[in-house]
């Protein structure tokens, strides 16, 4: 059987065992879609990317929850371009970035920080109400109607969609009791991938919102530090114009509640986005990979 190198990158902090935890296959070509997916089930990350060539771009994304593919993952994209400018792979300065969801523009600062171009931010209006919302999470709807008149239930996405949901303090938030049936079946009636749920009560001061993200239709029931969730959160904020139009840079935090924090940093107009952060590899090894047609657990 042949072997590939495997890794595990904690985006979004530049600490281990902190942020948000991405495998990392670096070179998958000739891998098919049955190995990828076994692959990203044996590593146990919430996704996993597999680096492949492209034609046009400098180079291929694909991402891989335990359970299935999915089209965009802002951690993985920020995991996998650390990894490779940490091991000069590739250098500093602008990359192209070909995923499901389009091609995207990758930049690596001198320091290792990478920052993301998002799709175009699309936000419209959930069709749900407080009350099936705050049953999902398992808050009181007073705590969402009591910011709802400035920010209302929406759905936005800079590539992944996500139902977002503004609480107004931060432990409402932290006591949240999310149930995560009831939270997969609201999110498939609003048509989004995930319950991206935030509060502009912070624990850093310098953070512009605090948040937590359940996505249970991709296998993951709590998502550490999310970059399309942030991205699509910021993007939606700018165009309710709660945010300080001076301050170019936005700044979420995420992933206290699952003991590993992380920070998100996120630039956006509202229309354009661009989320960024730092990266650390974790685990750097081996793994074997089963002939496509073998049904025998992957060792590593």
């Amino acid at each position: 059987m042949e072997t590939r190198q495997a890794l595990l990158v904690d985006a979004f902090t530049d600490e281990p065992m902190a942020g948000n935890p991405a495998g990392i296959v670096p070179d998958a070509a000739g891998l098919d879609d049955e190995q990828l997916r076994k692959i990203a089930s044996e590593l146990g990350a919430s996704e996993t990317a597999f680096v492949l060539a492209d034609d046009e771009a400098d180079r291929r994304l694909r991402y891989f929850t335990p359970e299935r593919e999915i089209d965009l993952c802002g951690h993985a994209t920020v995991a996998a371009h650390a990894y490779l400018f940490e091991r000069d792979i590739v250098d500093a300065g602008t990359h192209s970035l070909a995923t499901a969801a389009g091609t995207f523009e990758i930049e690596i600062d001198d320091d290792g920080t990478v920052w993301m171009e998002q799709a175009t931010a699309d936000v419209r209006p959930a069709d749900t109400n407080y009350d099936e919302v705050a049953d999902a999470l398992g808050v009181d709807p007073a705590t969402l109607r009591d910011v709802g008149a400035d920010f209302p239930l929406s759905v936005a996405s800079t590539g992944v969609p996500f139902l977002l949901a503004p609480v107004n303090y931060f432990e409402h938030l932290r006591d949240a009791d999310p149930d995560m049936l009831a939270i997969q079946s609201l999110c498939e009636s609003v048509d989004a991938e995930g319950l991206y749920a935030f509060t502009f009560d912070t624990l850093d001061g310098d953070s512009t919102i605090h948040s937590r993200a359940f996505v249970p239709l991709a296998g993951v029931p709590e998502d550490p530090v999310t970059g399309t969730g942030a991205g699509a959160a910021c993007a939606y904020l700018r165009q309710q114009n709660a945010l300080d139009g001076e301050r170019d840079e936005l700044i979420v935090e995420q992933g206290h509640f699952l003991d590993r924090p992380g920070q998100v940093r996120v630039v956006t107009d509202g229309h354009d986005v661009r989320v960024g952060g730092r990266a650390v590899t974790t685990l750097d090894g081996t793994l074997t990979v089963p002939e496509s047609e073998d049904d025998d657990i992957i060792e590593i």
